[in-house]
């Protein structure tokens, strides 16, 4: 175990005009989301091709992909608590081999429950192990200034993925198969390894230094004492916060981002395009524009939620997301026009642009000793929230023969979440002692 250095003795490699590590540690944690990423690339690309081969409904393969989004929302918290018993690193090097086994095994599937199995539950582990809950470790533990800004490029990261792997997993689909496809989503995984291996540390302790813009008065959070079990302390930590208004509050709100984002357009745009007419590839590479501008929109979130209020940021970004979903039935054409390339630009601005304040709402009401547990919890509802969305809009597509009445309810949605988002009461200044910290 590290030995733990007073905090007066802890340097400040910032005071001689060096680069803190913590920038260095924030770098492998975005390129570890990127190759992780390359699989959330795969579903919607893939869903037709599946379709065609084994002539499995949409709703059998987004029920494959709802399993993954449970998981992948739910392993989240234990994931936070063995990050403080077993370390970022070995968590994050076997949750990059899970999903490499996850994808990499789908070539040789011949059965829908084999989807279940490899899509849902390995690679749901895999990437919930790597999820939103790895985000707020690292820019809670590592960052007392920019903490904001940063969770919001760590937050990108995914889409920065997106942006890389869905193209290219598109065009592979398309001209050498779908098996081919997966295999590159699983060697993107494995690339990653090396570099975590090499890099990635567990808490500015291990290098006998403070967080970035630590102080006397706000040292940043102490590495965690490893005593009792990592489930036990997940649950105890959603028990305690389960009592105030603020976490339910978040978690509403969340499952609504998650219905609208990963379950519904990440999961179905790409088929629904198809279904007026669009190419499949043309409707990835628009996805992938999704993500260039949710790049640009998650760090000014951040930048954003360090100098406004997040409650009022989370009801802007619903609201407009909303506007946008009641307008997209009407967009979908065979060919992109300038309509559809102001609701691409518009949704990812505003794709997970809801990450940093909902994560500072989580620091600042429970503290940031165990925020990343409670912000593990409310990311679990935006999972569930996405699987629910993935498997209704493949059963609305399959009984009405179109998207458009998902598109409509979603819309509907993210008005309630604006409406949730507003209610939280503003933050306190100081936590709200009512979460177990061990």
């Amino acid at each position: 175990m590290t030995e733990l250095r007073p905090e007066a003795d802890r340097r400040d490699p910032t005071a001689d005009g060096g680069l803190h590590p913590a920038w260095l540690v924030a770098g492998v944690t975005f390129v570890t989301l990127v190759g992780a990423a390359a699989f959330r690339s795969v579903p919607g690309v893939l869903m037709d091709p599946l379709h065609r081969e084994f002539g499995w409904s949409h709703g059998t393969i987004g029920s494959a992909v709802a399993v993954n989004l449970v998981l992948f929302g739910l392993f989240s918290p234990f994931a936070a608590a063995l990050m403080d018993h077993f370390g970022v690193r070995r968590v994050v090097v076997t949750a990059l081999l899970l999903v490499a086994a996850g994808s990499g095994l789908t070539v040789f599937m011949t059965e829908a429950w084999q989807l279940v199995a490899l899509w849902g539950v390995l690679v749901g582990v895999g990437t919930g192990s790597m999820s939103m809950a790895f985000v707020a470790t690292v820019s809670t533990r590592w960052f007392v200034a920019r903490r904001g800004l940063v969770s919001g490029i760590l937050t990108a990261g995914n889409a920065t993925g997106q942006l890389i792997f869905l193209p290219v997993i598109a065009w592979i689909a398309t001209h050498h198969g779908w098996r081919s496809a997966a295999a590159v989503a699983a060697a993107a995984a494995l690339a990653v390894v090396p570099l975590v291996l090499w890099l990635l540390r567990d808490h500015p302790v291990d290098l006998g230094l403070r967080a970035y813009g630590a102080t006397d008065a706000d040292p940043g959070p102490p590495p965690h004492v490893r005593q009792g079990s990592s489930a036990g302390r997940a649950v105890r930590v959603l028990v305690d916060a389960a009592r105030t208004r603020t976490f339910w509050l978040l978690a509403g709100g969340f499952a609504i981002c998650g219905m609208t984002t990963n379950g519904l357009i990440a999961t179905h745009f790409v088929p629904a395009a198809h279904d007026h007419g669009m190419p499949a590839t043309t409707a990835a590479s628009l996805l992938a524009v999704v993500g260039i501008f949710d790049v640009a929109g998650t760090i000014a979130s951040g930048w954003l939620t360090d100098r406004w209020d997040p409650r009022f940021l989370l009801l802007a970004y619903y609201a407009l997301r909303g506007v946008g979903l009641l307008t997209l039935p009407a967009l979908l054409a065979p060919h992109t026009h300038p309509s559809m390339w102001v609701f691409i630009i518009v949704y990812g601005l505003d794709w997970v642009a809801t990450v940093p304040p909902t994560v500072a709402i989580c620091r600042d009401k429970f503290g940031a000793g165990v925020g990343p547990i409670v912000f593990a919890w409310t990311f679990a509802s935006h999972q569930v929230g996405a699987a629910i969305a993935a498997v209704g809009a493949g059963y609305v597509r399959d009984l009405t023969g179109t998207y458009d009445g998902a598109f409509y309810a979603a819309a509907g949605l993210c008005g309630v979440a604006a409406v949730l988002s507003v209610s939280i009461r503003p933050t306190a200044k100081a936590a709200d002692p009512v979460v177990a910290t061990t």
